[in-house]
């Protein structure tokens, strides 16, 4: 038996229609803040009663019910609803039939039933014998805002929804298995985390020059250029945002005047894309903590990513950069901070604060001398749009850096509320965690 793309679709005797229901579990994409959940899926099967060998017929899958209604956060437009989904083959033949159906549907209001339509598939016979057809997994993706997939798995044992009885014919009587795969039987958006490169940090953040040590003598020489230190850092981020991320990252100061532009680095593929998101969505900033004579922070930014990103594709931080104003004269530490992700589409806003977890080695020492304003005992902006052009993107890939906000309480709420279910347009079943958005390096 063999999935049929082309030839006479034939139905041989009249069709039978059957609903199947069964539990099911439905797990939206990884960017979302709210859990899986489990619900009751409704199949009716249409395929021939009877066919022949050497026929190929059309089987349709209707759903009659989905497993969850639409959240209650997103009203999805007309037409951004595409569902595909695996019937499994049993009895005479054994393998699975893939489905598809068009993006097609009417706009489906918040916190009501979803409406997807009929998915079609093609099966060509080559054995005698009867032919069973049982509803399986399947996925719902929404184009709009951004391209996203819901996947819904059974949850028990699923009974058959329709039976094929197929008589010996002209055709050919071998066979019995089906093939894997129909053109666009599939969807992408696999985020299992598994196609990060697990060994993309290397020689990624600094060059050679890092090996300085990070200690430097502010006040003699006329010295300008100060590197810093690759230091290693893992961070911990609230909901929605990843469990965690750990990456390299160096700190680096050129003087000018009493102060200095910095430039952080961080490691390449230090976490996978959330969802695909287009040109622009997501930026990082990062507190410096400083320490010692001085004390208090400067908030580093960047542009945003340049290129439209992939789901589950690596992404590279760019350079973040701001100004650091010394309040304070004597030796000063600078030390990695909280590391913000900033995911903006329109006027939806998703911000995701991931905080240093256990000790940081600086990865800077300056000897500075106390300027009227500087930092000490306080938090600075140090990103003032015009030390941005001194380091950002100067690594491609993602292309994505800061916005300096940095009150999180408004945002998160946006995020947790509204901002991420506009983000997922597609968990419209229902949201799960950012789990799979993980640095591995």
């Amino acid at each position: 038996m063999m999935l049929g793309g082309a030839g006479m679709l034939l139905a041989a005797s009249p069709a039978q229609a059957a609903d199947t229901s069964y539990r099911t579990e439905c797990i939206p994409p990884a960017i979302s803040g709210l859990p899986p959940v489990e619900g009751t899926t409704v199949v009716q099967l249409t395929a021939p009663a009877e066919a022949k060998v050497g026929d190929t017929v059309e089987v349709v899958w209707k759903t009659v019910e989905a497993a969850s209604k639409n959240p209650d956060v997103l009203d999805l437009d007309k037409d951004t609803v595409k569902p595909t989904g695996t019937i499994k083959v049993g009895g005479a033949a054994t393998g699975t039939l893939q489905m598809e159906g068009p993006r097609q549907n009417p706009p489906i209001p918040k916190n009501s039933a979803m409406v997807l339509p009929d998915m079609k598939g093609t099966l060509k016979l080559e054995k005698a014998g009867e032919i069973t057809l049982t509803p399986d997994a399947y996925n719902i993706n929404v184009s709009k805002p951004i391209s996203t997939d819901t996947k819904c798995s059974p949850k028990e044992t699923v009974k058959t929804g329709a039976t094929i009885k197929v008589t010996a014919g002209g055709g050919s009587t071998t066979g019995g298995t089906t093939s894997g795969a129909t053109a666009g039987g599939t969807t992408s958006g696999s985020t299992g985390g598994s196609t990060t490169a697990g060994g993309t940090t290397s020689g990624s953040t600094t060059s050679g020059s890092t090996t300085a040590g990070g200690t430097t003598s502010g006040s003699g020489g006329g010295q300008t250029d100060f590197p810093g230190k690759e230091v290693a850092v893992h961070f911990t981020c609230t909901s929605p945002g990843p469990a965690d991320i750990s990456s390299k990252v160096t700190i680096n100061a050129k003087k000018s005047g009493g102060s200095y532009a910095l430039t952080v680095k961080t490691a390449k593929g230090v976490m996978d894309s959330p969802a695909a998101l287009p040109a622009g969505a997501l930026k990082p900033s990062m507190d410096i903590v400083i320490k010692g004579a001085d004390k208090g922070s400067v908030k580093v930014t960047g542009p945003a990513n340049a290129e439209p990103l992939e789901q589950g594709k690596p992404v590279d931080l760019s350079d973040m950069t701001g100004t650091y104003k010394p309040g304070a004269s004597g030796k000063s530490t600078l030390s990695p901070g909280t590391l913000t992700i900033d995911v903006t589409l329109g006027a939806s806003k998703i911000n995701i604060p991931c905080k240093v977890k256990g000790s940081v080695t600086p990865s800077l020492e300056l000897d500075t001398t106390a300027q009227q304003g500087g930092a000490s005992g306080s938090t600075t902006s140090g990103s003032t749009g015009t030390t941005g052009s001194s380091a950002g993107g100067t690594d491609s890939g993602g292309g994505l850096a800061a916005t300096g906000a940095g009150g999180t309480g408004t945002l998160r709420a946006l995020g947790l509320v509204a901002g991420t279910a506009i983000l997922l347009g597609g968990a419209v079943f229902t949201f799960t965690p950012w789990r799979r958005l993980r640095g591995t390096r």
